[in-house]
């Protein structure tokens, strides 16, 4: 993408130089050259976010707690197989409710169910495959899904700047340049950054068979979707 630059070039005569509505307004110098440039990074998603459930339903709401405390050890049990520390599994939501039946003119309570969303951020994406395998397999979620996402945005948002900042003053340099001066120290500069994050749909995940895990993923040699962070860079810098 061509960066959208603008320029404003001060050499004499003071004035107060308005710009677009998504520029600050600044208060121009003599021997000043005013830029504005816009940068990009784009980086493969770092992280894979790993989201399930655990459920359980019994006669009272005791029996319930203690049968989804069974699934949360095998939930460990399972990260430990695979090398992963257990605090990296977050609890989203928790939640202890009756169920009743409304069949009868008056509802009668018949259960209790508790509920327990967790989270798992992993940045080996091989450990995805056996993790979600072993889950299925213990009959501990119906409900699985995989997101992909960039976790270290601000490291991408300074490289979105100094790209940004980069294209800046090789603008400003070619002004002066060409107008038979040489570009100075910088004296002003602002910086917005923009996450352009396109989210990827999280799919349920079902069972996969030993046949399924054997054969070449559909994907195969396919590209990821990249996260593109944009930055915009405003600066002055003085004339010599």
């Amino acid at each position: 993408m061509k960066a959208a630059i603008t320029l404003l070039v001060v050499l004499l005569l003071p004035a107060a130089v308005a710009l677009g509505q998504d520029h600050p307004t600044v208060t121009a110098q003599p021997n000043t050259v005013f830029v504005g440039a816009d940068g990009k990074f784009e980086a493969n998603p770092d992280t894979a976010l790993v989201q399930f459930n655990i459920s359980a339903q019994e006669d009272n709401s005791r029996a319930a707690y203690d049968r989804a405390s069974k699934a949360a050890e095998q939930v460990r049990q399972i990260l430990r197989a695979n090398g992963i520390e257990t605090t990296v599994a977050q609890l989203g939501y928790f939640s202890i409710e009756p169920v009743f039946d409304y069949t009868k003119a008056k509802r009668k309570l018949v259960a209790y169910k508790v509920t327990v969303d967790v989270s798992l951020k992993l940045k080996d994406f091989t450990k995805i495959a056996p993790i979600v395998q072993q889950l299925s397999d213990g009959d501990i979620t119906d409900e699985q899904s995989i997101s992909y996402l960039l976790d270290d945005m601000d490291a991408a948002k300074t490289k979105a700047v100094e790209d940004a900042y980069r294209r800046a003053r090789a603008s400003a340099e070619a002004v002066a340049r060409a107008g038979g001066r040489t570009l100075g120290e910088l004296s002003y500069a602002s910086v917005d950054t923009f996450e352009n994050i396109r989210p990827m749909p999280m799919h349920p995940m079902a069972r996969m068979s030993a046949m399924v895990q054997s054969a070449p993923a559909p994907t195969e040699q396919f590209s990821p979707q990249t996260t593109s962070v944009t930055a915009h860079v405003n600066a002055m810098f003085t004339l010599k």
